[in-house]
């Protein structure tokens, strides 16, 4: 018994100090302070501040609470957070400035390109290099060597025509010289059939081939384009200058691509197909071609279906 009374002794002593403590600490938060500005001669008061160690921390408290507040909206709502490393940025900035770069680099592109392709326009007309000469360098970084084409069916028989050439041609005492063309590579200037072949007793010196309406009409070879006009019988007429002394002639054109004076490459588009002039009678392309003076037959050159 004497036990049980001894440890109600206690746990009453530890509640009092508690209790003791507990008023001790709510009178220190409830005690007044003055804060005192005084200059130091004269002892004349310049600033007095009254407060309690409580109010001063519900002060520091509402002062951090603001601060932080105020923080995290200058990083939410200004432009402050693409500052902060690892903030999420506006995706939407992010794409205008891909597009911006992407049409920086067309821009810029285009820009080299014309720049080459009037300088080539400059030099061809000042005759410092020849017409056909190629301006764009050998890629090196390409292993030529390496490269293994194997030729359609219809290149073969392209080949073999035109190995052949001089056993077909139309042009008499034409000699096999160095300037040969027996090498050279047509581009069909529009895929069609034929409604009239070459013929030089009736002074048709090319074919006609029909074709739809608005097809595009290609260059048969890399050259120059020497005459691009109109004229009664022909309607739209461009006139192509190539290397070897041999010219291509494209007439009864809707409408024309190219210039007087501008270069093309093999298979470029340039007129559309049409039915112009007055020697036509429907939607066709007359085509010639012109070899040191002499007329060729385009379909020994070339396949036209």
């Amino acid at each position: 018994m004497g036990k049980i009374f001894y440890l109600d002794d206690i746990c009453g002593s530890l509640s009092m100090e508690k209790k003791k403590t507990k008023k001790k600490l709510r009178e220190w938060a409830r005690s007044r302070y003055r804060l005192v500005v005084m200059n130091d001669s004269t002892f004349e008061e310049k600033f007095s501040l009254r407060l309690t160690p409580l109010g001063l921390i519900i002060l520091i408290g509402a002062i951090s609470i603001l601060m932080t507040t105020l923080v995290i909206s200058l990083v939410a709502f200004t432009p402050l957070r693409a500052y902060i490393p690892g903030y999420a940025e506006d995706v939407t900035l992010n794409e205008k400035l891909i597009l911006l770069q992407e049409k920086t680099d067309s821009l810029s592109l285009a820009s080299r390109e014309k720049d080459i392709y009037l300088n080539n326009i400059r030099l061809v007309l000042r005759g410092e290099i020849p017409a056909d000469t190629m301006m764009n360098p050998k890629d090196t970084m390409i292993k030529y060597t390496d490269l293994r084409v194997v030729p359609s069916a219809e290149d073969s028989a392209l080949r073999k025509q035109i190995e052949q050439e001089d056993k077909y041609s139309v042009t008499v005492g034409d000699d096999r010289s160095k300037n040969s063309i027996a090498g050279f590579f047509f581009f069909t200037p529009v895929k069609g059939t034929v409604t009239a072949s070459f013929s030089t007793p009736e002074s048709h010196f090319g074919v006609d081939v029909a074709a739809p309406e608005n097809e595009a009409i290609k260059a048969t070879l890399d050259g120059t384009v020497i005459f691009a006009g109109w004229s009664n019988e022909t309607g739209h007429v461009i006139h192509i200058q190539h290397s070897n002394n041999l010219v291509s002639i494209y007439k009864h054109n809707s409408k024309l691509l190219k210039k007087a004076g501008q270069y093309v490459k093999a298979g470029e588009v340039i007129a559309i197909i049409g039915n112009s002039g007055e020697y036509t009678s429907g939607t066709h392309l007359h085509f010639e071609l012109w070899y040191n003076g002499n007329a060729l037959d385009p379909q020994d050159h070339m396949l036209f279906k």
